[in-house]
């Protein structure tokens, strides 16, 4: 019965999901050190966080309501690990304030996006399914597409408007309040499925 339950089509898309957002934090943390970029570092901690959350959700499908409910609590503190290292990323480039490369900037978040709005679509099915773990997986992917726009959004702006360090700066500090968010939503989905369990 096991075996079968993993053969199934939501193990399958959060199996695809982790090794997506695997092989781009490769790309986006190696692009972010050559051009000092703050939002595309969040992005790319995050992409390997998205991956670790996924790699944890896929161990924990088969677990019990209680076990996926506690291993959600879990990942709402994961979750914050971007967050942290975004602002203290921040905090360094705060002090030299250059401007990322906006070319780079722009080029590495709109290929985060096609990344993310794929995977979005492809848990979007999946979101209610096992309680809080592949609420989890949808909210990251949903909120990193969000994340990758304004990333674009902040490439344009410095290449166009305002040669500056603080448009980057600022969807950097931006990720870390979404990622603050779907912390949050993901915990009480977690607290609310262990006390049913429970």
């Amino acid at each position: 019965m096991l075996n079968r339950y993993l053969d199934t089509p939501v193990r399958k898309v959060i199996a695809l999901v982790a090794f997506l957002n695997l092989a781009y934090f490769g790309v986006e943390f190696a692009v972010a050190l050559k051009i000092g970029s703050v939002s595309l570092f969040a992005d790319s901690v995050d992409f390997l966080e998205d991956a670790s959350v996924n790699l944890l959700i896929l161990l924990a499908l088969a677990w019990s309501a209680r076990g996926r409910a506690r291993v959600g609590m879990a990942l709402a503190l994961i979750l914050l690990a971007p967050g942290v290292a975004t602002l203290w990323t921040a905090f360094q480039h705060f002090m030299t304030m250059v401007p990322p490369e906006p070319l780079a900037l722009g080029l590495t978040g709109a290929g985060a996006l096609v990344v993310n709005l794929s995977c979005a679509f492809m848990l979007s099915a999946y979101r209610y399914h096992s309680g809080s773990l592949t609420r989890a997986a949808f909210l990251s992917a949903r909120n990193d597409a969000l994340a990758n726009i304004a990333i674009i959004a902040a490439g344009l702006v410095t290449a166009f408007l305002w040669r500056s360090a603080w448009p980057d700066l600022i969807v950097g500090l931006a990720i870390a309040a979404i990622n603050l968010d779907a912390a949050k939503e993901v915990w009480e989905a977690a607290r609310e499925e262990h006390h049913a369990a429970a």
